[in-house]
């Protein structure tokens, strides 16, 4: 059995803003990447960034500062 992992996802208000947030980090070297928005969030446009929780925690003032605001962030546990 796959052990669960502790996951960070940033949900948006337009697709706009989660594909400029998927560029910002690529440039940043921010690990992570877009999935569907999980049906757990009910806001957003549909589209959300998924990171691990660490990488999330390491970058959070650069997230915090990105051009790009987000609507919020929730911890998942995935496979």
């Amino acid at each position: 059995m796959r052990e669960k992992k502790e996951f960070t996802v940033l949900s948006f208000t337009t697709t706009t803003d989660a594909m400029a947030m998927e560029q910002y980090c690529k440039e940043q070297k921010i690990p992570g990447r877009t999935i569907p928005l999980p049906p757990a969030i009910s806001a957003g446009c549909g589209i959300a960034f998924r990171m691990e929780t660490e990488d999330a925690k390491r970058y959070a003032g650069a997230l915090y500062g990105a051009p790009v605001s987000f609507e919020s962030h929730e911890v998942f546990l995935y496979v």
